[in-house]
């Protein structure tokens, strides 16, 4: 099995149920990507993978045991999440916020070292904040923290990253440059990456693996190429579109119908 799976999780909050019976594999060592419409899960799953929320049957396993089993200072080594609307503690500064990545290599006897100081150094450059490293967090814009989370999570150095729509907050050219970093990470340091993201030709872009969810089912997952299909995007998204190989990666393309189209797609 792979290192991270749910098997036969019920997910809900209070009453309301979100999935029932749902198997997920991620793949080791892939970007997976799990798309769908708002409301579908697909968020509600990442939090299972996290542990941050209880499944109600069923169960989630990391390495061959039940991941809410496990210590959490256990799972921060192997596991590291980057939620959708993170919040930073009042006064806190950008250099501050990406040490706490380090929490989980702390041990009695060995405290702050100069690996931990290099590992910071190494996430905030990647994600573009070194700059930024004397600022306060909440004197930052939504993209700039959205940059410095990305940062924590890098320097907590674990061999599988979530990550709850990354790209919130940023401009396109941000945009794909988490994307890319992301993409980066998981091809030369084979880390298994696990991301919700909204916009479908990022995902057809960037996935090794894709997972496409609709009211709390796995619909279809494969690689972008094998899946992505009109028919898949109409019967998950409802939106007509045609299906074209992406000019700059050959991966697919979604092209939206015109408006005219799917008023009369909606009308029938």
């Amino acid at each position: 099995m792979a290192r991270l799976h749910a098997d036969g999780v019920e997910l809900a909050y209070d009453q309301r149920v979100v999935a029932r019976e749902l198997t997920v594999e991620i793949p080791d060592e892939s970007f997976t990507v799990i798309v769908g419409p708002n409301a579908c899960g697909k968020s509600t799953l990442l939090r299972a993978l996290a542990r941050m929320l209880e499944p109600r049957t069923g169960a989630v396993y990391l390495d061959g045991a039940q991941i809410s089993a496990l210590p959490s200072k256990e799972v921060a080594r192997r596991l590291g999440l980057l939620p959708q609307s993170p919040t930073a503690p009042d006064g806190i500064t950008v250099a501050d916020l990406v040490s706490r990545g380090r929490y989980p290599h702390q041990k009695l006897l060995r405290q702050w070292s100069r690996t931990d100081a290099d590992v910071v150094a190494a996430a905030m450059a990647a994600t573009g904040v070194a700059d930024l490293s004397l600022r306060l967090v909440d004197e930052l814009s939504g993209g700039q923290r959205q940059r410095v989370w990305l940062a924590m999570a890098l320097a907590q150095e674990t061999p599988i990253l979530l990550l709850d729509e990354p790209t919130t907050y940023l401009d396109i050219a941000h945009q794909l440059e988490v994307l890319d970093l992301c993409a980066e990470l998981h091809e030369r340091e084979n880390r298994t990456l696990v991301a919700v993201l909204h916009d479908l030709n990022h995902a057809c872009r960037y996935a090794t693996h894709l997972i496409a969810m609709k009211a709390g089912e796995v619909v279809a997952e494969g690689t972008p190429g094998e899946i992505v299909t009109v028919e898949l995007v109409e019967e998950v998204f409802g939106l007509p579109c045609q299906v074209v190989p992406d000019p700059e990666t050959s991966t697919p393309l979604v092209i939206p119908a015109a408006r005219a189209r799917r008023r009369a797609a909606a009308a029938v």
